[in-house]
């Protein structure tokens, strides 16, 4: 082969890797990662220092450079910075409770109970079923008179559950994690197969209880799974829309219940200000950003 030849090969090889056909079934997931995430945030970044606004199709409009002027409006909006805290409260109630109820069930659906696949479609089931529908059974448990102030009677909380300013976002963050948890019981299903049994007879040989064999093979066993599962919650929780705005009306009451997304909605889409919505929109990013970091750590550190 004479040496252009291989210079051309190896200038390929460099392009396309040394799995050719891998790269060839990859590249259309690149294209629409590149497509779907890469340009919207891109182009929201673009949005969040331009004084930018919606125009007419072909129309075209001076959009000035205005530096972080609307990152001072954000963060001066009183609505925007309670958002901030509201999603910070559901993190801390869905995270922990995601993880904690998740590996318990999944390590009780792994052993041989019966009826173990029905419990397991059970657990799978609100996931797959659409948020309207599942809202509504939400709704006529804890609406002032739903069944849940019926059973409770004297002890239910006035006002009720979701019109409470102090209850409303802890029971939105309850409702998101029962409606996911089937998806992470499947992650640590899946995790709970690569945990070998010589470790669980070598403790039972050592005298550990179910309780001990959990905490000291099961935990450490799938700490990778935990990882991603504490990873998945965080972002998807960060994101948070579709349920504040069905169960609360939009975030109430009083904005007990608004999460950064719907603020984002409200501002970009409904007030017809996307420059501001933009900036709402890279804030949330970095801030998940740095959290995931964070989280990161500290398992790595605990592992």
């Amino acid at each position: 082969m004479r040496p252009r030849d291989r210079a051309t090969d190896g200038g390929v090889a460099r392009v396309v890797g040394k799995q050719p056909i891998g790269t060839a079934f990859v590249t259309p997931y690149v294209v629409f990662l590149a497509a779907v995430l890469a340009y919207p945030l891109g182009f929201a970044v673009y949005m969040s220092f331009h004084d930018y606004f919606f125009a007419a199709p072909g129309a075209i409009v001076d959009r000035p450079w205005v530096g972080f002027a609307n990152y001072a409006t954000v963060l001066s909006d009183p609505a925007v910075r309670r958002s901030f805290a509201n999603v910070g409260i559901f993190l801390l109630i869905n995270v922990p409770l995601t993880v904690v109820l998740s590996l318990l069930l999944a390590w009780s659906l792994n052993a041989a109970i019966r009826w173990r696949g029905f419990f397991r479609v059970s657990y799978y089931v609100p996931y797959v079923t659409a948020s309207v529908a599942v809202v509504g059974v939400w709704l006529f448990l804890f609406n002032s008179d739903g069944l849940v102030n019926s059973v409770l009677g004297p002890l239910a909380p006035d006002p009720s559950w979701l019109v409470n300013s102090k209850l409303a976002m802890p029971t939105v963050a309850v409702y998101v994690t029962w409606k996911q948890l089937g998806f992470f019981i499947l992650l640590y299903l899946a995790a709970l197969q690569n945990v070998s049994k010589d470790l669980y007879e070598a403790a039972s040989m050592d005298g550990a209880g179910r309780w001990k064999s959990f905490r000291n093979v099961t935990v450490p066993g799938v700490r990778p799974a935990t990882t991603l599962v504490v990873l998945l919650a965080t972002v998807t929780g960060a994101n948070l829309f579709t349920e504040p705005y069905l169960l609360t009306g939009g975030g109430g009451p009083n904005g007990a219940s608004a999460s950064p997304v719907l603020i984002m909605y409200q501002r970009g889409i409904e007030q017809g200000n996307p420059d501001v919505g933009s900036a709402i929109g890279v804030l949330l990013v970095i801030g998940v950003l740095i959290l995931a970091l964070i989280q990161r750590r500290l398992l790595d550190r605990e592992s």
